[in-house]
């Protein structure tokens, strides 16, 4: 029995010492592997790092793809234990390959420049999801190009790079069209499917017509998209109104609803309206004098609110510099009535400013200017004063209102003048800069010329696009954004 147990424990130390034999040698070919990689792949692996860094699997694929297969090779032969020479002349013709593929991409990286940028613009508008047939179309040929160019000929490679940057950018286009005007066309194809063209033909024409409009301006500017987007906005509106008023005059073709019936639900609406502006709802005549009215009473509610918040933020500041002043005025001993005089002196300076400001406001109307104020700083907002497309030349229809301009800039003699020259976002970003510096700088000459404003006291200044007052997704909107602000800022000084 003893010796049974004996002889197994013997056969297990065996094993177990098999076993070891067997590790130590693995570890050693391991070992023996990783130092014959170092020797025979430090060029390879250097020349594929820097043919991948060169894009070259896309620019030299001829070459990528030869030096790609001998470097598999040669590691599969490490591995499995082929004798050294084949391992160290595939590792070397890998490299070789590599070495010409980075050179072959940079080559093709200045030649094919024009061609990667338009492949690189058509991806970014998602051409290849948006335009796919073309984007394929563009591929193919400049998958040509490269191989062209990496055979030697320059002449092939040229001509299926025209090919494939003119592809490149109709894709582009395409895709930036899908995806601003997809809606709309589909919009379009529920109105014809509501026989709009028959119901509604006015207002569906026009929807057409912003969708012609979007197209053209993407045509022939694909990279300013505001006016666009928002023409397609416009026509989707116009489309679903298309749907809405072909159901409408269905129904009163089918006897379903009387002309009359039709009248009083769009009255109804607008007594609605009425009653929450408190304006008695008057429509003998039609909705004119009821829309001329609540249209009134919005803009002298809209007045009355930015008054009280004006005034509103006027009084916390003023309240809160009071209570600091006087609090450290009542804190020292010596000095305070000079510095209670002083202090009382700025506070009717401040209310010299307000006063100026409440006779200033009664010179304009709503359509002339907007007069507002931001602390003790004046804003004339001349919503009247306009100018023609792209001119910065003052017409002559608004030297009235300048003539008001210079009898409100009198009410604040000595006070510094800031003419800010505002865009709506349509047109380049630069354009719209340099458009609103020339329409500052024309106002001011006007004021140096006819108002005889000293230089001293003018600062003109564009900020283009960049200070919106309102959403550029609307004419109104734009409309209010296109201006002239006048910013008076009141000398205090009390002497």
């Amino acid at each position: 029995m003893v010796e049974k147990i004996d002889i197994t424990t013997r056969a297990y130390r065996l094993v177990q010492l098999l076993l070891c034999t067997a590790l130590l040698a693995s570890a050693g070919l391991a070992l023996a592997q990783n130092e014959l990689r170092a020797t025979f792949f430090k060029d390879a692996d250097a020349a594929k790092a820097a043919a991948d860094k060169a894009n070259a699997e896309l620019l030299a694929p001829r070459s990528y793809s030869r030096g790609l297969k001998k470097f598999t090779d040669a590691e599969a032969g490490l591995k499995s234990g082929r004798n050294i020479e084949y391992v160290r002349s595939n590792a070397t013709e890998a490299a070789n390959y590599f070495n010409t593929a980075s050179a072959a991409a940079g080559v093709a990286s200045t030649v094919l420049a024009g061609v990667m940028k338009s492949r690189q613009d058509a991806a970014n508008a998602r051409a290849p999801e948006l335009a796919p047939d073309i984007w394929a179309k563009a591929q193919s040929d400049f998958g040509d190009a490269i191989r062209l160019l990496e055979r030697g000929d320059l002449k092939g490679a040229k001509r299926k790079d025209i090919e494939a940057t003119s592809l490149y950018r109709d894709a582009e286009l395409v895709a930036i069209k899908a995806e601003y005007l997809t809606d709309t066309r589909r919009l379009l194809s529920d109105a014809d499917r509501a026989r709009a063209d028959r119901y509604a033909p006015i207002t569906l024409g026009k929807a057409k017509q912003l969708l012609a409009d979007a197209e053209r301006e993407l045509s022939e500017n694909r990279y300013d998209t505001d006016l666009p987007r928002s023409l397609a906005q416009q026509a989707n509106y116009e489309a679903k109104h298309a749907i809405y008023l072909s159901d409408v005059v269905r129904k009163v073709r089918d006897k379903d609803l009387t002309a009359e019936q039709l009248v009083l639900e769009w009255e109804q609406a607008m007594r609605a309206v009425a009653s929450a502006a408190d304006v008695l709802p008057q429509m003998e005549d039609g909705p004119d004098k009821l829309s001329a009215n609540l249209v009134a009473y919005i803009d002298n509610m809209r007045s009355e609110n930015q008054r009280l918040e004006q005034e509103t933020a006027e009084d916390d500041i003023r309240l809160a510099d009071l209570e600091e002043e006087l609090r450290t005025l009542d804190e020292r001993l010596g000095g305070a009535t000079a510095e209670r005089t002083a202090l009382v002196q700025r506070l009717e300076a401040q209310n010299r400013v307000k006063e100026q400001f409440a006779q200033v406001d009664k010179m304009f109307t709503n359509e002339e200017a907007r007069v507002f104020r931001q602390g003790d700083t004046v804003i004339l907002r001349l919503v009247g004063l306009t100018f023609d497309s792209g001119s910065s030349q003052i017409k002559q229809e608004n030297f009235a209102l300048l003539q008001k301009v210079e009898k409100a800039i009198d009410v604040f003699p000595r006070s510094e003048l800031i003419i800010e020259g505002h865009t709506d976002s349509y047109g380049g970003d630069e354009m719209n800069q340099k458009l609103s510096q020339q329409r500052a700088e024309s106002v001011q000459q006007y004021m140096i010329n006819a108002m005889r404003i000293p230089t001293y006291r003018l600062i003109a200044t564009g900020y283009g696009e960049t200070r919106p007052v309102a959403s550029n997704e609307t004419a109104s909107g734009r409309a209010s954004n296109r201006r002239i602000d006048i910013v008076i800022k009141p000398n205090l000084d009390p002497t």
